[in-house]
C-alpha cells in the first residue's frame, strides 16, 4: 500500500475489518524509492505489510485519499458496509445527557495544536462508567483523528470499546459511524450535523448517534435509550429533539 507509518497501517486495517487485536499484525517494512535497493526488487516508496498467520488478507479496493469524507474511496455503499467483529447494538451502557453535553468542551481542552493553528479536527474517547477521558487525538482530517483514537485502543488491547463514547469536533459522515461500529463503540457524539447515510447506518448497527451537541442541547437520532434525561430536571427540556 502507499507509504504510511506502521501504526497508521495498524489503525487502517483495524477500521477495514482486517484486525481486531494488536497481535494480528506482524510487521511493516519500509521499502525505499527507486534506486535505493528495496528488498525482493521492491524499489517503490511503499510499506510491505505482513499479517500474522491465519489473518485473512483484505479485499482490494481503491483509495483516492485517506482523509476523505463519507464514501469517496469506495465504489458503493455496499462496499463500505462491513461486518464488524463487535455487536454495538447489544451494549446496554447508559450515560447522562449532562455528561454528553460536557464532552465537547472536555475534548476542546485537549486540542493544543488547534489552539495554535485553528485548523485541526479532534476526537476523544470517554469511559461512561468513570467519566475518564481515555485518549484524545488531533489531525487535519477528522477521519484520521478517529483512526488515531482507535489505533490507541488496538495497541493497548482495549478493543472492543464497549461502555465508551466517541466525541468528535465536527460533523458526522457515514465513514465515522462505520469506524465507531468497527471498534465496538456504542455511542458517537458530534458538535455538528450528521449525514443522512450516517443516520441510516447508525440505525441499522444499533449505535447511538447524538449530534449538534452544543451547550445544553443536542439532537438524538438513533438509540436514544442510552442517553438518560431525567424528567424531573430542567435538563429534560434542553435536549432539542429525539429523531
Amino acid at each position: 500500500m502507499p507509504r504510511r507509518r506502521g501504526r497508521d497501517c495498524q489503525r487502517f486495517f483495524t477500521l477495514e475489518g482486517v484486525l481486531s487485536r494488536g497481535d494480528q499484525f506482524a510487521r511493516a517494512i519500509h521499502c525505499g524509492g527507486p534506486g535505493t535497493g528495496g528488498a525482493d526488487g521492491n524499489t517503490y516508496n511503499v510499506l510491505d505489510l505482513t499479517l500474522a498467520p491465519g489473518v485473512a488478507s483484505p479485499t482490494p479496493r481503491s483509495f483516492f485519499t485517506t482523509s476523505s469524507c463519507g464514501v469517496c474511496g469506495t465504489a458503493s455503499i455496499d462496499a463500505v458496509e462491513k461486518v464488524s467483529s463487535y455487536d454495538v447494538s447489544s451494549d446496554g451502557i447508559q450515560v447522562s445527557a449532562h455528561d454528553v453535553a460536557a464532552f465537547p468542551d472536555r475534548l476542546r481542552e485537549q486540542q493544543k495544536t488547534f489552539d495554535k493553528t485553528g485548523g485541526l479536527h479532534g476526537a476523544a474517547l470517554f469511559d461512561v462508567v468513570t467519566g475518564e477521558l481515555l485518549v484524545a487525538r488531533e489531525d487535519v482530517g477528522r477521519h484520521n483523528a478517529v483512526d488515531k483514537v482507535v489505533g490507541w485502543a488496538l495497541l493497548n488491547d482495549r478493543l472492543p470499546l464497549r461502555g465508551t463514547v466517541l466525541q468528535v469536533s465536527g460533523r458526522v459522515s457515514f465513514e465515522l459511524v462505520q469506524k465507531a461500529v468497527m471498534a465496538g463503540i456504542p455511542i458517537l457524539s458530534a458538535v455538528s450535523a450528521p449525514s443522512s447515510l450516517a443516520i441510516e447506518l447508525a440505525e441499522r448497527a444499533g449505535l447511538t448517534l447524538a449530534a449538534f451537541v452544543r451547550g445544553s442541547s443536542m439532537n438524538l437520532y438513533t438509540r436514544a435509550d442510552r442517553i438518560r434525561v431525567p424528567s424531573t430536571t430542567p435538563a429534560a427540556t434542553e435536549v432539542a429533539s429525539v429523531r
